[in-house]
């Protein structure tokens, strides 16, 4: 970026023309009165150099005078910067990978997979925010550490199971405080779980209310999601003798216990009976756990003045030298 700081002064320009006019006029007032014949003979005389450089004075002049001009208006170059300071949020996904999460009351294949959908697009649409994956059924695993490694975190996401038989289960306590592990030493200005569930707590050492007592102790927001249609949902189970075969169960939510969760925490509980309802609420987490992302704009200027300045009055000195010396006209 270049600008005039004191562009004021370029207005002396305008007596440029003023000056080429006033030369002109004055070399044919000067000009010799004699008349001759001829001077076609004279025109045929050698000239020395310093003849010829004599003639072109007067432009060396103007262009001291214009190199003096464009440093009194200061010239100055700019570099634009940007400062960009964020306030991130920590983020911890806690998914139920409980048996129950392969009921088929999600589009397009089953909870789960709804689910690990439409977290995936909640991590591609955040930015400068550490996101962790807790895993739960009737234990819980720290799947991804807080990460801003949004590549690991949902190819890790990707390829998440339905837990075995060996710890099925819905441990909820587990699930918060596993979580809350992870986050009480953050130095995060917000701290936050996102717990999507379709069970009851039937599992986990670890009491759900006591977990979130925990979290609202390190300021840390719980938002719980049920998932799952009202009423009932085909569930599948492969019989090893008839094959895959699918049973009506009843959808048992444990709102209350969620919702109070949510609520000691300063969360929010949210009731996803669809993928696009669930995607929705993930939408409204997202706009309600918004980055602060500031940016500031300065542009430093660094002063021209000097070069065209001093190169004015260095051909200044110049010209005093050479038009007093070597191209001095002889008495």
């Amino acid at each position: 970026m270049f600008r005039f700081a004191n562009p004021e002064y370029l207005i002396l320009l305008s007596i440029l023309p003023l000056l080429v006019v006033y030369h002109w006029r004055r070399s044919h007032r000067l000009s010799g009165k004699i008349k001759y014949s001829t001077l076609r003979n004279m025109k045929n005389l050698p000239s020395t150099w310093r003849q010829k450089v004599r003639k072109y004075g007067f432009l060396f002049r103007m262009f001291v005078l214009i190199l003096l001009i464009i440093g009194l208006a200061r010239p100055q170059s700019g570099t634009r910067k940007q400062e960009i300071t964020t306030e991130g949020i920590d983020i911890m996904l806690v998914l139920d990978v409980s048996s129950s999460m392969k009921a088929e009351d999600f589009k397009p294949k089953n909870r789960i997979e709804a689910a690990k959908a439409v977290a995936t697009e909640f991590i591609e649409g955040r930015n400068n925010d550490r996101i962790g994956l807790v895993i739960f059924a009737g234990e819980a695993f720290t799947q991804c550490p807080l990460t801003l490694d949004y590549g690991v975190l949902t190819d890790l996401l990707e390829n998440i199971q339905i837990a075995p038989e060996a710890w099925d289960g819905t441990a909820i306590g587990n699930g918060i405080a596993t979580s809350v592990m992870r986050l009480k030493d953050s130095k995060a200005k917000s701290k936050v779980i996102i717990l999507l569930t379709d069970g009851r707590n039937n599992a986990g050492e670890i009491n759900p209310q006591t977990a979130a007592q925990v979290a609202e102790t390190f300021d840390i927001r719980v938002y719980t999601i049920g998932a799952g249609t009202r009423g009932s949902a085909m569930y599948p189970i492969d019989d090893p003798l008839f094959g895959r075969r699918y049973v009506s169960m009843p959808v048992e939510i444990d709102e209350d216990l969620l919702r109070n969760i949510a609520h000691q925490t300063g969360g929010k509980y949210f009731r996803a009976t669809d993928t696009e309802k669930l995607r929705e609420i993930y939408q409204e987490i997202n706009e309600m756990e918004k980055t602060k992302i500031q940016v500031k704009e300065f542009t430093k200027y660094r002063e021209l003045y000097v070069n065209y300045a001093g190169a004015g009055l260095l051909l200044l000195i110049l010209e005093i030298l050479l038009f007093n010396t070597v191209l001095r006209k002889l008495p």
